[in-house]
Formats: structure tokens, sequence, C-alpha cells
């Protein structure tokens, strides 16, 4: 049997990291800077950033590119055992794919006040009606993932203003 601290070879924080070179990914094709990891045996096994704008598909978020991209490599729908490190908290769609993808954990850096489903806006990882259960950990590396995104809207705000 294997002893639970080996399971987490590496701290939240060092995944949280890798998530967000990600979302610089993101930022680097202008869009919302938000990355994702998909992590199983201590190894990224998935990884994305947001492109809902450069592939004109409103599906295309951080986590559901990480998700399709560990299916791929595992060749299965279901990601068992994995923990799935996110810039942002997810959205209820988001929020779905992980429990259909039967996602171990969801570790998240900035909470989301206007849309994040796993804790800020609704809880919807504790539903009673979902046949899987995904955990959830908010506030990784919190500040770093939140400048991230305010930086990137401060500058779309900042271009969009006109001189007088």
């Amino acid at each position: 049997m294997q002893d639970k601290s080996s399971f987490k070879k590496f701290s939240d924080e060092y995944w949280m990291q890798k998530a967000i070179d990600m979302a610089l990914l993101a930022q680097q094709i202008d869009e919302v800077p938000v990355g994702a990891i998909v992590v199983k045996n201590n190894e990224i096994i998935g990884q994305g950033y947001n492109q809902v704008i450069c592939h004109s598909d409103a599906s295309a978020h951080a986590e559901i590119q990480a998700l399709r991209s560990a299916s791929q490599l595992l060749k299965n729908y279901r990601i068992i055992d994995s923990i799935m490190y996110v810039t942002l908290e997810p959205c209820m769609m988001c929020v779905g794919a992980m429990v259909h993808a039967r996602i171990k954990q969801v570790v998240f850096g900035a909470y989301d006040h206007k849309t994040g489903m796993a804790m800020t806006r609704d809880s919807c990882f504790d539903k009673s009606y979902h046949n899987h259960k995904v955990t959830s950990i908010g506030g990784v590396l919190e500040m770093d993932c939140a400048r991230l995104l305010k930086n990137f809207f401060k500058s779309k705000r900042a271009k969009t203003q006109t001189p007088i």
C-alpha cells in the first residue's frame, strides 16, 4: 500500500506554477490568461489554456483543453485518480466536465466572484445528484493568479480608452 504522503510528490504551489505557465501562453495570444494542468502519479498528463477566441469555441476553456489533452493521452474520457490545477475557479461547464471525467480533485488559484462554481457562487461539486465526487481546494497562489487576470483586463481597458 502506498503511503499517502508519497501521493503528492510536489506541492500544490509547484503544480499551480505550471498552470500559471499555461495561463501565460493564453495571454501571449490575447486570450484571458487562464491555464490548467492535469496531474496523475506526479506527472502532467494534460494541459491547456483559454482558446475561446482563437478557436471561436465557447467551450475552449483551459480546463476543457486540459481534460481533452489528458483523455487523448489515456485514450479514455475517465481520468480517474487525477488532480486538475487551474488558475481560476471553474465555471459551471468546467465543473460538469470534471465530474464526468472523474477527476479526483480540483485545485484552483483565484476565486471567481462572478461565475465561480466550486465555492464562490455555488458549490456545484457538492451536489447530491452527482454520481462522482470531486473535492476542491481554492486559493493556491491566489494573488499570483488574480494578478495575471487583473493586469490583463487593466491592459484591455487602457487600449480601449481614447485620449481627449
